[in-house]
């Protein structure tokens, strides 16, 4: 930090991301607090008890996003947003979402306690079930804020015991029937900026303590299915099967090398979820189902692959004699995030003399759904060994300290 700059406090930091880390239904492997669980009420229990010291207003709308507001002036002046989510994937890490939430906690403590003079409010918000670990869509509170996804749509999500998101948030105590009707408007907001672990090697790889996000990847989630005939596997000749695991493995091999050869640098695709049935070792599958998923920062990218998909498959039915069936399952756009605010991080980072580096994000985060609402920005911190999404995720205590500071002055200067 420079002279007479102010900083955040990283023992409190600390205190509060262990006490939060407790609450998790797989202990002694890893964190797993799924929005709307018991360990999220406790989470969410500690952190009201939080606001209430700082004397903060908070509010929570029928999905369970907070927002918590320091509004020294009294004024109803735009906010400056900062905060992340607090949900977890089966068997995570302690440190994602979590450290960006209270990161933005701290730079409101360390704000009031400073008394530092700002026009503009600061209001932490924490988004639920960012993770999709409940019903398999990501980004379900952040898009419940912004309009993107309605009531009608969550009552056509489920999770595994086939509730739907609408009823599992009334049932956790949100009025669900209130979606729609206190969305987020452009004149709430002057910025917003979430500090987030980057789930990468690049900026350990790179030897940099804090990452700039310049852009998020878009993506599509296609499921792919498959039919063919099951037969047994000793008395079928080969000339005349019908298999559909032959065909999706076609398929798969040939979106490997496409992705990884004819499209942009920033483009992937992954298939990572792969389903077979009837599945036994002897027998010719009937059907296979997989799922794609298309990543890109241009939207150039993502079309031309999940063209591409869509011939291969269905060049593919055609030649191995299969039945197909392809369907957009999800989809979100690439984020171009504000050279305003990010010029404004640059030169924070700069005058704290900060080792940093400008780049992308190849994962989705709740930032980008708040693109066409305000001017958007993301600070990363280096993950060890890249691992993110596993009990072996790590971030340095130091370098979540260092992200902190960094958006304490950015947010200073915004709220002036």
């Amino acid at each position: 930090m420079t002279e007479n700059s102010i900083s955040i406090n990283k023992e409190r930091l600390i205190k509060d991301m262990e006490a939060i880390n407790s609450n998790t239904a797989t202990p002694g492997n890893g964190s797993t607090r799924f929005s709307y669980s018991e360990e999220d009420r406790k989470t969410r229990e500690y952190l009201s008890r939080e606001f209430k010291n700082l004397n903060l207003a908070v509010k929570t709308d029928g999905a369970g996003n907070i927002r918590a507001k320091y509004n020294p002036k009294e004024n109803d002046s735009p906010s400056v947003m900062i905060g992340s989510h607090i949900d977890t994937v089966m068997n995570g890490g302690e440190f994602d979402g979590l450290a960006g939430t209270i990161a933005a906690l701290e730079v409101i403590r360390t704000i009031k306690e400073n008394k530092t003079d700002i026009t503009h409010p600061v209001e932490l918000v924490i988004f639920s079930e960012e993770e999709g670990s409940n019903f398999g869509s990501t980004t379900v509170g952040s898009k419940v804020m912004t309009g993107k996804l309605t009531k009608a749509d969550l009552k056509t999500l489920y999770n595994s015991e086939k509730q739907s998101a609408y009823e599992v948030m009334q049932a956790f105590g949100f009025d669900a029937d209130s979606i729609g009707e206190d969305l987020l408007q452009k004149d709430e907001v002057k910025a917003m900026m979430e500090l987030h672990i980057e789930q990468g090697g690049v900026l350990e790889e790179e030897s940099k303590s804090v990452g700039i996000v310049h852009a998020i990847a878009g993506m599509n989630t296609f499921q792919v299915t498959l039919n063919g005939v099951s037969n047994h596997a000793g008395t079928m000749p080969m000339p005349g099967r019908k298999d559909p695991l032959v065909g999706a493995s076609k398929v798969i091999i040939a979106l490997e090398e496409y992705a990884r050869t004819q499209v942009n640098e920033t483009t992937v695709a992954t298939v990572g979820k792969l389903e077979c049935s009837p599945s036994g070792s002897n027998v010719i599958n009937k059907t296979v189902t997989f799922n794609v998923d298309i990543r890109d920062i241009e939207q150039s990218g993502i079309d031309q692959v999940s063209n591409y998909l869509k011939e291969k498959v269905k060049e593919t039915a055609e030649t191995q004699q299969l039945e197909y069936e392809i369907d957009l399952i999800g989809t979100s756009a690439p984020a171009r995030l504000s050279d305003t605010v990010i010029d404004t991080l640059v030169a924070k980072a700069e005058k704290q003399g900060m080792n940093y580096l400008k780049l992308h994000s190849g994962a989705v985060h709740d930032t980008m759904m708040l693109a066409d609402v305000t001017d958007v920005a993301m600070i990363f911190v280096p993950s060890k060994n890249g691992i993110s999404h596993s009990p072996d995720e790590y971030t340095s205590y130091e370098d979540i300290e260092d992200g902190a500071n960094l958006m304490l002055e950015a947010v200073i200067e915004l709220a002036q």
